[in-house]
């Protein structure tokens, strides 16, 4: 399993509507082909900074969802109030 781990420093003005966005994609992720769960958190001390956990089934999936209207949507609405660029890692569950 590939687990995909996102972290996002965005502007405090667009934390609401962040998390509003997240509520509304939330089940539409989980629901992707290979999706087997995705999750948001929000940093302990710094409320501007949040993750993304999703776990994969496979590169390929996770690769499909990328490329999907659904993620390119969604990037295109949180990319412009990013503080600092996101940073992303795969990771293989042992």
């Amino acid at each position: 399993m590939l687990v995909r781990v996102v972290k996002m420093h965005f502007s405090p003005d667009f934390i609401e509507e962040f998390k509003a966005l997240f509520l509304v994609v939330k089940s539409k992720i989980a629901a992707f082909e290979g999706c087997n769960d995705v999750k948001l958190l929000q940093h302990e001390t710094d409320a501007q900074v949040f993750f993304t956990i999703s776990n994969w089934q496979s590169a390929e999936h996770l690769e499909q969802y990328r490329q999907s209207e659904l993620f390119v949507q969604t990037w295109a609405k949180v990319k412009p109030n990013f503080l600092s660029k996101a940073e992303a890692w795969s990771l293989l569950e042992q």
